[in-house]
Protein backbone atom coordinates (compact mmCIF):
# COMPACT_ATOMS: atom_id res chain seq x y z
CA UNK A 1 0.00 0.00 0.00
CA UNK A 2 1.46 3.66 -0.39
CA UNK A 3 1.20 4.45 3.23
CA UNK A 4 3.74 1.71 3.51
CA UNK A 5 7.42 2.72 4.78
CA UNK A 6 8.47 -0.75 4.92
CA UNK A 7 10.00 -0.62 1.79
CA UNK A 8 11.77 3.22 2.09
CA UNK A 9 15.49 3.57 2.04
CA UNK A 10 16.92 4.92 5.15
CA UNK A 11 17.78 8.72 5.40
CA UNK A 12 21.29 9.34 3.96
CA UNK A 13 24.22 10.37 5.70
CA UNK A 14 24.39 14.08 6.11
CA UNK A 15 26.10 17.40 7.34
CA UNK A 16 25.31 20.96 6.84
CA UNK A 17 28.03 23.62 6.13
CA UNK A 18 27.72 26.98 5.89
CA UNK A 19 29.81 29.45 4.19
CA UNK A 20 30.45 32.72 2.55
CA UNK A 21 32.60 31.52 -0.91
CA UNK A 22 30.57 31.42 -3.40
CA UNK A 23 31.82 28.06 -5.36
CA UNK A 24 29.98 27.85 -9.10
CA UNK A 25 30.02 23.97 -8.89
CA UNK A 26 28.59 24.30 -5.56
CA UNK A 27 25.43 26.20 -7.28
CA UNK A 28 25.18 23.66 -9.93
CA UNK A 29 25.11 20.85 -7.66
CA UNK A 30 22.37 22.37 -5.91
CA UNK A 31 20.59 23.89 -8.65
CA UNK A 32 20.54 20.48 -10.50
CA UNK A 33 17.57 18.71 -8.51
CA UNK A 34 15.12 22.15 -8.85
CA UNK A 35 15.95 21.99 -12.22
CA UNK A 36 15.13 18.27 -12.83
CA UNK A 37 12.15 18.97 -10.23
CA UNK A 38 10.59 22.39 -12.48
CA UNK A 39 11.12 20.55 -15.28
CA UNK A 40 9.09 17.28 -14.39
CA UNK A 41 5.82 19.95 -13.25
CA UNK A 42 6.25 22.40 -16.14
CA UNK A 43 9.05 21.02 -18.97
CA UNK A 44 12.11 22.39 -19.59
CA UNK A 45 12.59 26.68 -18.96
CA UNK A 46 14.17 27.23 -22.55
CA UNK A 47 16.40 29.74 -20.10
CA UNK A 48 19.08 31.66 -22.71
CA UNK A 49 21.34 34.44 -21.51
CA UNK A 50 20.51 37.52 -22.93
CA UNK A 51 23.29 40.03 -22.68
CA UNK A 52 23.85 43.63 -24.64
CA UNK A 53 27.27 45.40 -24.01
CA UNK A 54 28.00 49.24 -24.06
CA UNK A 55 31.61 49.31 -25.49
CA UNK A 56 34.38 52.03 -25.58
CA UNK A 57 36.11 52.49 -28.32
CA UNK A 58 39.56 50.15 -27.31
CA UNK A 59 36.83 47.94 -26.69
CA UNK A 60 36.03 48.06 -22.40
CA UNK A 61 33.00 47.14 -21.42
CA UNK A 62 31.32 50.50 -19.66
CA UNK A 63 28.18 49.03 -18.98
CA UNK A 64 25.39 47.23 -20.30
CA UNK A 65 22.44 44.39 -19.76
CA UNK A 66 22.90 41.29 -18.29
CA UNK A 67 19.91 38.98 -18.59
CA UNK A 68 18.12 36.01 -19.34
CA UNK A 69 15.04 34.38 -21.13
CA UNK A 70 13.50 31.54 -19.82
CA UNK A 71 9.72 30.13 -19.91
CA UNK A 72 8.46 32.84 -21.79
CA UNK A 73 9.49 35.84 -19.68
CA UNK A 74 12.64 38.44 -20.25
CA UNK A 75 14.42 38.71 -16.30
CA UNK A 76 16.74 41.94 -16.77
CA UNK A 77 19.16 41.20 -13.69
CA UNK A 78 21.48 44.17 -14.10
CA UNK A 79 20.85 47.08 -16.56
CA UNK A 80 24.05 49.79 -15.94
CA UNK A 81 24.53 52.98 -18.03
CA UNK A 82 27.65 54.77 -17.39
CA UNK A 83 26.98 58.58 -15.44
CA UNK A 84 28.71 59.68 -18.81
CA UNK A 85 26.04 58.49 -20.95
CA UNK A 86 22.99 58.86 -19.05
CA UNK A 87 20.25 60.83 -20.59
CA UNK A 88 21.30 60.42 -24.18
CA UNK A 89 18.34 57.58 -24.69
CA UNK A 90 20.46 54.67 -24.05
CA UNK A 91 19.22 52.60 -21.58
CA UNK A 92 16.09 53.05 -23.63
CA UNK A 93 17.70 51.34 -26.42
CA UNK A 94 18.82 48.77 -24.58
CA UNK A 95 15.85 47.51 -23.08
CA UNK A 96 14.33 47.78 -26.33
CA UNK A 97 16.92 45.76 -27.72
CA UNK A 98 16.31 43.20 -25.05
CA UNK A 99 12.46 43.18 -25.45
CA UNK A 100 12.70 42.97 -29.16
CA UNK A 101 15.68 39.68 -28.50
CA UNK A 102 12.89 38.36 -26.18
CA UNK A 103 9.73 38.87 -28.62
CA UNK A 104 12.22 36.93 -31.60
CA UNK A 105 12.50 34.36 -28.51
CA UNK A 106 8.94 34.07 -28.28
CA UNK A 107 9.02 35.72 -24.87
CA UNK A 108 5.19 37.35 -24.03
CA UNK A 109 6.79 39.88 -21.36
CA UNK A 110 9.65 40.97 -18.77
CA UNK A 111 10.26 41.48 -15.23
CA UNK A 112 13.21 43.29 -12.90
CA UNK A 113 13.39 44.42 -9.62
CA UNK A 114 14.98 48.10 -8.59
CA UNK A 115 15.86 49.89 -5.17
CA UNK A 116 13.83 52.75 -4.77
CA UNK A 117 17.06 55.17 -5.00
CA UNK A 118 18.02 53.70 -8.35
CA UNK A 119 15.77 53.68 -11.92
CA UNK A 120 11.50 53.09 -10.76
CA UNK A 121 10.70 55.82 -12.74
CA UNK A 122 12.92 55.02 -15.66
CA UNK A 123 11.27 51.58 -15.82
CA UNK A 124 7.55 53.10 -15.64
CA UNK A 125 8.66 55.49 -18.36
CA UNK A 126 8.85 52.75 -20.66
CA UNK A 127 5.72 50.68 -19.85
CA UNK A 128 6.35 48.65 -16.92
CA UNK A 129 4.26 48.31 -13.41
CA UNK A 130 5.12 47.48 -10.10
CA UNK A 131 3.50 44.30 -8.74
CA UNK A 132 5.29 44.02 -5.74
CA UNK A 133 7.49 45.85 -3.04
CA UNK A 134 9.51 44.79 0.01
CA UNK A 135 10.02 47.75 2.43
CA UNK A 136 13.13 48.65 4.27
CA UNK A 137 15.57 46.61 2.06
CA UNK A 138 18.00 48.34 1.87
CA UNK A 139 16.66 50.02 5.46
CA UNK A 140 14.97 52.88 4.89
CA UNK A 141 14.17 52.22 1.37
CA UNK A 142 12.35 50.25 -0.98
CA UNK A 143 13.05 47.28 -3.65
CA UNK A 144 10.39 47.04 -6.39
CA UNK A 145 9.64 44.48 -9.05
CA UNK A 146 8.21 45.79 -12.00
CA UNK A 147 7.05 43.57 -15.23
CA UNK A 148 5.76 44.56 -18.50
CA UNK A 149 3.54 42.29 -20.97
CA UNK A 150 4.29 42.43 -24.71
CA UNK A 151 1.31 43.13 -26.41
CA UNK A 152 2.69 44.38 -29.82
CA UNK A 153 6.49 44.31 -30.98
CA UNK A 154 8.86 46.28 -28.85
CA UNK A 155 9.80 49.74 -29.84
Amino acid sequence: SPNNLSHTLPPMSHALELTDQADDEIRKAILAPLVEFNDSQVGPSQGRPLVITIKADSGDVLGGLWGYTGYSWLFTQLLVVPASLRSNGIGTKLMAMAEQEALNRGCTGAWLDTFEFQARRFYEGIGYSCFGEIQDYPPGYSRFFLKKTFSAPAQ
